[in-house]
């Protein structure tokens, strides 16, 4: 009789299920479901601000800088988005019309700008993910500090296993059985990004997630 608990599926990874794996194998899915989970609340943030993935990424890099006492600058930004600067000084346009970033000389270079929150936007981030943050860290508030080290151990590895993915060509490097989903949610390539920054040039909504953060 399995001793597997109630609710949990072993399908979405390569190896078999079986008595003696099904302790990974139900962490592994729950990994998976979190991961599921994570994507659905990109997408429930994007609509509730009605902006595109890139543009909340933007947001975030912009009030994480602000937070650690430092300045991002439209070129900075760029490199942090791993887009190009004529598509980031569209997604800055973008951000200004609607409120939620504002360009500002930079302090100790006149030949340089900015790029600040506004009061209105980061109110709004912390109302739209306030509560959500707080639960997560009642979660791991919860944890003894034994506990806390194995699940970062874990993590850790679990960061150091996807790391070990590399991209393989040719017939010879078929996958083999069924390949978990290792989804990217993270800002997209520069050609992406300008297909984005073209769709919103003229302020049309969108969601750069269409193919995350």
């Amino acid at each position: 009789m399995s001793s597997r608990p109630s609710g949990f599926e072993s399908s979405g990874y390569w190896y078999e299920a079986d008595d003696s794996r099904l302790g990974s194998v139900d962490v592994l899915n729950l990994l998976r479901r979190y991961r599921a989970a994570d994507q659905e609340m990109r997408r429930r943030t994007r609509d509730s601000m009605g902006m595109g993935e890139t543009d909340l990424l933007a947001l975030r890099y912009v009030l994480r800088a602000e937070r650690e006492g430092e300045m991002l600058t439209p070129g900075m930004l760029a490199k942090l988005l791993d887009i190009s600067t004529a598509s980031t000084t569209v997604l800055i346009d973008r951000l200004e019309r609607s409120g939620h970033l504002v360009r500002r000389p930079h302090p100790s270079d006149r030949r340089s700008l900015v790029v600040s929150s506004t009061t209105d936007s980061d109110a709004e981030v912390r109302a739209t993910l306030g509560r959500m943050h707080q639960a997560m860290i009642g979660v791991a508030d919860g944890l003894d500090q034994r506990d806390l080290g194995v699940v970062a151990r874990f993590l850790a590895g679990m960061i150091e296993a996807m790391e070990l993915v590399e991209p393989h060509h040719g017939a010879e490097d078929a996958p083999i059985g069924d390949i978990p989903d290792v989804s990217i949610t993270e800002p997209r390539g520069a050609t992406a990004a300008d297909e984005d920054a073209a769709r919103h040039r003229d302020g049309a909504g969108g969601d750069a997630t269409s193919t995350e953060a």
